[in-house]
């Protein structure tokens, strides 16, 4: 409602003359998702940063630390994600310094994270999937920009998610293994990376279990350049072909006669 009226009092400003115009909102364009599996969870994402039309970075970490037990993807607006993440992060250390632990529970930082979120009500741009393993067993969960929680086997945030979350809705079992895990977060980011133009370059993975962590970065290249084919400096003056064709052109002459305008 509170929008509604921001929006109509713009409105009546651009109305009187005073050119006054609605922020527009920055289009992101990511690929990120989580699975759990037999031992532990799975992070996936792809690395390509966008700024509008361009490609900023083909070779960004979107997969951030928060603690040595948990990981977080991070869609959205790149500053927001990584502000965001990092200072869960370090409020989880302080935590876990206090309390004197080895490692503290998964939703001690979904609990941070929702919290700051829910305060900026959605204009804090960080869509999260949060993954890690503590007592409990393996946790996944995601966290909406608003500050919405859901947990699920299986998760896809980001504007290439839809692509992504067809692979894992045709091909998800339940207590999968590592191999097989990692082949289908592999997979499902691919599908963002290849259908998605905001997502692309490389497939990074977070493998998370009870006393391991394996940041595979990168896990596999999906874009890759082509061979440059010969060379591209050519002397002043001269053009490249491929192939030339001569065509004949026959000339036929022809008579034009003028006639004199007629007088009355």
């Amino acid at each position: 409602m509170m929008n509604k009226q921001i929006e109509n009092a713009f409105n009546q400003l651009e109305n009187k003359g005073q050119h006054a115009r609605l922020p527009r909102a920055t289009k992101t364009g990511t690929t990120i998702c989580g699975v759990v599996f037999k031992d532990g969870v799975i992070l996936g994402a792809d690395t390509r940063a966008t700024a509008g039309s361009i490609v900023a970075q083909k070779n960004c970490s979107k997969i951030h630390y928060i603690a040595k037990n948990m990981y977080c993807c991070g869609a959205g607006t790149a500053a927001d994600t990584e502000y965001v993440t990092r200072m869960v992060s370090s409020d989880i250390e302080l935590h876990r310094l206090e309390a004197d632990v080895d490692i503290l529970p998964v939703r001690m930082a979904k609990t941070l994270i929702k919290r700051y979120l829910y305060q900026y009500q959605g204009h804090v741009s960080a869509a999260l999937i949060l993954g890690g393993y503590d007592k409990t067993g393996p946790v996944l969960t995601s966290i909406a920009p608003h500050g919405s929680t859901d947990a699920v086997p299986y998760m896809t945030m980001g504007s290439g998610s839809l692509a992504a979350m067809s692979v894992f809705e045709s091909r998800y079992k339940y207590d999968m293994a590592e191999d097989e895990a990692k082949k289908l977060v592999r997979d499902a980011i691919a599908a963002g990376v290849l259908n998605d133009l905001g997502s692309g370059s490389n497939v990074d993975l977070c493998v998370i279990k009870k006393d391991k962590v394996d940041y595979l970065r990168p896990y596999e290249v999906i874009n890759t350049r082509g061979a440059k084919q010969g060379s591209y400096k050519y002397p002043v003056g001269t053009t490249p072909t491929l192939k030339s064709t001569r065509i004949p052109i026959q000339i036929v002459s022809t008579t034009v006669q003028r006639e004199e305008p007629m007088e009355e």
